[in-house]
């Protein structure tokens, strides 16, 4: 079986980060690594800043030096990120590439693509499957992808109630 792409965290001269990040998506394109690196991301952050007096959003990098790939760990791919100029190392203990945990890249703001997709929105009128509830409609008020949850708010005997459920218990109404 193989194995599953983890998140590692590489290190880069400070302001390559951008440069390293689209190096890695040209060398994945030119030998067909898609497969094996899956995501590339250099995590920012929108802030105000006041400057002059003046007020305006700037884009800033949230972990300067650092860029985030979800790939499967090989020889090959080690080789290919370690050959990217402006990269200094993987992150881990003796330069060691060392996965982090999806929840953990979550928590540091690093937006992760769970490849879930699904057909109904907020204020889509959904019925309720698989639950106690089946059968019963209501109108979708929250799509969380991340936790794979959806708030409901349903119409029962009379009284609007507000349900978390999972993403595959709701069925959208055409």
């Amino acid at each position: 079986m193989a194995e599953a792409p983890k998140w590692y965290i590489i290190h880069t001269y400070s302001g390559y980060e951008n440069k390293v990040a689209q190096d890695i998506e040209k060398v994945v394109e030119n030998r067909k690594l898609h497969e094996l690196i899956l995501e590339v991301q250099v995590p920012t952050e929108t802030v105000t800043e006041i400057t002059d007096g003046k007020t305006k959003e700037v884009e800033r990098k949230t972990f300067p030096g650092y860029v985030f790939l979800k790939m499967i760990y090989t020889d090959d791919t080690w080789h290919v990120i370690k050959n990217i100029r402006g990269v200094t190392g993987f992150v881990g203990p003796g330069s060691d590439p060392t996965p982090v945990p999806e929840k953990d890249i979550i928590r540091l703001g690093v937006h992760v693509n769970t490849g879930v997709q699904v057909n109904y929105a907020v204020g889509d009128t959904v019925t309720i499957s698989g639950t106690a509830m089946d059968g019963f409609s209501g109108v979708v008020q929250a799509v969380n992808l991340e936790d794979g949850t959806v708030e409901v708010l349903i119409s029962m005997f009379g009284r609007e109630t507000s349900a978390t459920l999972q993403l595959n218990q709701v069925i959208r109404q055409d």
